[in-house]
């Protein structure tokens, strides 16, 4: 459960670094981009020790999914940005696709696989 709440964590980091670029970037201070340094570190480091015991390709894509789907829900919100049909359905695909990754994937453990089966 630990290192799950490390990939929330991950995520929340990246979409809040992403998100203070585009402040900054729209409102033409430096400590947007300060703070985006700083939370894409952390995010960066929170997602490196999540993958200890999640399986890589399930963190990545949950990591930069979670926080594009995020992201493009804030930019509409905050920065008044489109949602187009065509966003909404590559959303939904993103959706799936980290639904199946996460189905696909086996777990690293014996043990557990050996409980699956």
């Amino acid at each position: 459960m630990f290192y799950w709440m490390l990939l929330v964590l991950a995520i929340i980091f990246e979409v809040t670094g992403t998100l203070s670029m585009k402040w900054s970037a729209l409102s033409g201070s430096a400590s947007g981009f300060y703070i985006m340094l700083f939370m894409i570190g952390c995010s960066y480091l929170s997602l490196s020790i999540a993958i200890k015991k999640i399986a890589l390709g399930v963190a990545y894509a949950m990591w930069e999914g979670v926080g594009i789907i995020l992201i493009s829900l804030f930019s509409l919100w905050l920065f008044d940005e489109s949602l187009s049909a065509g966003k909404l359905f590559g959303l939904a695909l993103l959706i799936l696709g980290i639904a199946l990754i996460k189905i696909g994937t086996r777990s690293a453990d014996p043990e557990k696989e050996e409980v699956m089966q």
